[in-house]
Order: C-alpha cells, then structure tokens, then sequence
C-alpha cells in the first residue's frame, strides 16, 4: 500500500471550464452535493476506500454531462464509479442525474484528470473510460491529447492485471494517435479480434447524445484494451 504520493506537474487545461450560468438547482447540487461526493483535495486517492461497500472500481475521465458515468452506475451497482470532468456546467448536469437517480456508488472531481491521475493508488481500478476526448485535430495541437506517454503510464499503474481500458472517439487521426501509442506497449493488449470488435458498440457501451451528434471525421471507434 502507498502511503506517499508524487508531486504532480503544473499543468494547463485547454478549452472551457464553464459555459452557460447554472441554474439554481444546478447551483444547489454543486454547492452541496459536490463536496459529500467529490475527492479528497489532497492525499492518496483510493476507490475502494471511498466506496468500500462496492466490489470492483472504475474511472471514467472527461464524463462530459455525465451519461454515460451515471447510466453505468445504475445498471452496475456493485462497482463504484469515479468520474473526473473540469467543465463546470458537465460536472452540474451530473449531479443533477446522481441525485435523480438515488446514485451512491458515484464519487467525482471537478479537476483536470492530469493532475489527479498520480494521487491514485496503485492497482485500484478494473475499468477506465476515456469516451470521445477533445481530438485537437490540429498537428500543432497534437501534444494538448489525453493520451500521451505519461498518461499511458498511469493508465498502466491504475489497472489491475486483467483490467480494461476503453477509448472511443469519432476522429481518425485521434484514433490512429491511440492505436500509436497503446499498442506499441506491452502492458497492454488490443483486444480486437475482427472489424466489429472495433466499428461496432460494445454491448455494455451507453450512447450519449453528444456521440449522436456525429461532430467527427468517421463512425465511432471503440478500443478496448487488456491490462497485461
């Protein structure tokens, strides 16, 4: 068990942190919803302590308005349900299906993932979900990505053996960055075996209506991953 953790980088978050006002119940729940729910600001970071009645862990990072983080918990819950999302408005809409849904198998944090990645412990998930990350289409923008070495690395130190990693995006050049850099590792497995493992849904996958507004360049790809 760890009992200290790294110093983490000072890192930039691209993009918004709040669009529209709130409204009052939105404000309501993040003001007193939020902190019964949220991380811990500072320390090791432990799943299974924060939801101990749950048996399995996952993560999901960028929940977005949280559909797919809330609908999962519900039809899942034995396993508890952690979700990371720095847009504020994202982050309202979340609680507001938490508290409908009667959730407790939910914790989360208004942050950028980056930054809170390396206060978790090791070896304390079974699932990530990285679903439809900002693509930065751009070259030049390439290295503003989610996925990038350093967070492979955490993914790898997060999974236990034999956990998933999800990643599905609508834009091929995001797609083939992932491919790049996840199967070139041997930490983890590629767990397509034809094209409909990869260009179909999984039968566990919730579509959200930010997927069904087709913004990218092709058809979703799914990519799940092994933990080795």
């Amino acid at each position: 068990m760890e009992t200290e953790t790294p110093e983490t980088p000072a890192f930039r978050l691209f993009g918004r942190a709040q669009g529209k006002p709130l409204s009052a119940r939105q404000q309501g729940l993040v003001d007193k919803l939020l902190p019964r729910i949220g991380l811990p600001d500072e320390g090791l970071i432990d799943p299974a302590v924060l939801m101990p009645a749950c048996r399995n862990q996952a993560l999901e990072i960028g929940f977005g308005g949280g559909e797919h983080l809330a609908a999962q918990a519900a039809a899942h819950p034995e396993t508890g349900f952690t979700g990371i999302e720095p847009f504020l408005n994202g982050v309202a809409k979340a609680l507001t299906a938490i508290e409908a849904g009667g959730l407790d198998n939910v914790r989360m944090a208004r942050a950028d993932a980056r930054e809170i990645l390396p206060r978790f412990q090791t070896g304390c998930l079974e699932r990530i979900y990285l679903l439809f990350p900002d693509p930065w289409h751009k070259k030049r923008h390439a290295k503003r990505r989610f996925v990038q070495p350093d967070t492979r690395d955490q993914f790898a130190r997060l999974l236990k053996p034999g956990g998933r990693l999800r990643i599905a995006t609508d834009v091929k050049s995001y797609a083939d960055h992932c491919m790049v850099e996840l199967t070139g590792d041997t930490r983890f497995r590629w767990l397509a075996e034809t094209s409909a493992d990869w260009t179909q849904p999984p039968a566990d996958h919730i579509t959200t209506r930010y997927e069904t507004k087709n913004l990218g360049d092709c058809a979703p790809v799914f990519m799940d991953f092994l933990r080795v």
